[in-house]
């Protein structure tokens, strides 16, 4: 094999490309814009490691097995029976220890199947009631980043409130060291493989002696390309991060179905993330349309006086920005994983990340997504040498 893959791309679909090529023995490269790799998989330093968003593993599809495999998700860290105790749920401006009884109804109903081609809150209304519909959109908002999570599919809505929210226990894993951790290992795994990495490395234009793997936001995708079809539909939030001197009256989990917030404490499952004595807690709420972001840290602000008492004269470490475009695709009425940008986009051009074709949500789109390219670009790249394909199974 003389012909290289390139990917473009660091994060999270990057490295997994770059690991999947390179353990089949195809020579690869891995471009990358910034100096450091892991895209929004990287963590605010030491002593406080905090992310750009929600950062948990579910352990229930082919992502995790890959990752699992090759070590990638070793060393987890579990809350104590104390902390997972303190579990809450906002609703009507006050903190439950249970979901809403309408909410406990639609979770039982597991073998439900929702329509694809109706908005999710039209469904679960006629289904349920109005109120249950919005509460149950809300509490799936910490996985859609969407102020308006029942306009949606309401089969997307639904899959993803089963296996955040539903009658099985979710099958959630923590990484100690949060996924800065994975990217290290990940990053480690390829310099072993023998990927050629370069960081501050911009692309302009796609190289032409071999396949290329774009793994980039479809912002970069579409004028690498050329192509002005690669727009997706993302959510939009504010985040807040808080370093707090330790105190019992503090949430762990805590959904916001008023309002679509959420909030949890890293630090319950993982004490490396924070210095000894003190938590660590991220909260998100949606931004709504015409909203500014200041309303909408404010509003923040007032679901953090709930779920941390006295936050403020506690704090040790604070931190608060927004995240746009960065949930993986949200499927409007009418569509599926299926109807996203393709990943072949033809004469060995191969596009990953979290908006295209491939299933899961978030993350789990880009690791299911690269491992799809990576296949199809190690077998046009064997073409292109004259190789014969292999016949050993994947």
């Amino acid at each position: 094999m003389n012909t290289p893959i390139t990917v473009v791309g660091g994060g999270l679909a990057g490295l997994t490309a770059a690991i999947a090529v390179a353990e089949t023995g195809v020579p690869v490269r891995l471009l990358e814009a910034h100096r450091t790799l892991g895209g929004r998989g990287r963590a605010t330093p030491a002593p406080y490691v905090a992310h750009e968003g929600a950062h948990v593993f579910y352990a229930d599809g082919p992502h995790y097995t890959w990752l699992k495999k090759r070590g990638f998700v070793a060393g987890l860290g579990w809350p104590g029976i104390t902390d997972a105790m303190k579990v809450g749920f906002r609703a009507d401006d006050r903190i439950r220890h249970v979901p809403p009884l309408g909410m406990l109804r639609a979770q039982s109903h597991k073998w439900l199947q929702a329509p694809v081609d109706v908005d999710f809150h039209s469904w679960a209304a006629d289904r349920w009631d109005e109120r249950t519909a919005t509460q149950v959109a809300n509490a799936i908002s910490v996985v859609t980043y969407d102020a308006h999570t029942g306009r949606l599919s309401a089969a997307f809505v639904w899959d993803l409130f089963q296996r955040a929210l539903g009658a099985n226990i979710p099958g959630v894993r923590w990484v100690r060291g949060g996924w800065q951790q994975v990217i290290d290992r990940m990053v480690a795994r390829a310099t072993e493989l023998g990927v050629v990495i370069e960081t501050g490395s911009r692309v302009d234009a796609l190289p032409d002696d071999g396949p290329v793997i774009v793994a980039t936001d479809l912002d970069s995708a579409r004028r690498l390309l050329g192509d002005e079809t690669l727009h997706g539909t993302g959510g939009f939030t504010a985040l807040l991060d808080l370093g707090v001197t330790k105190n019992r009256r503090d949430r762990f989990v805590c959904f916001d179905l008023d309002e679509g917030g959420f909030h949890e404490c890293y630090s319950a499952q993982d004490d490396t993330i924070a210095p000894a004595g003190e938590s660590l807690f991220q909260l998100q709420m949606p931004v709504r349309d015409n909203e500014s972001r200041e309303d909408a840290h404010r509003r923040l602000e007032r679901f953090a006086d709930a779920t941390v008492p006295d936050w403020r004269s506690r704090t040790t470490f604070h931190r608060t920005s927004t995240a746009k475009g960065r949930t993986g695709a949200l499927d409007l009425p009418g569509t599926t994983w299926r109807d996203r940008h393709a990943i072949d986009r033809g004469d060995g051009v191969y596009l990953v990340g979290d908006m295209v074709a491939a299933p899961g949500m978030r993350g789990e789109i880009s690791i299911n997504s690269a491992l799809t390219a990576a296949a199809s670009a190690v077998a046009a790249a064997r073409k292109w040498s004259g190789v014969q394909p292999s016949t050993e199974p994947a």
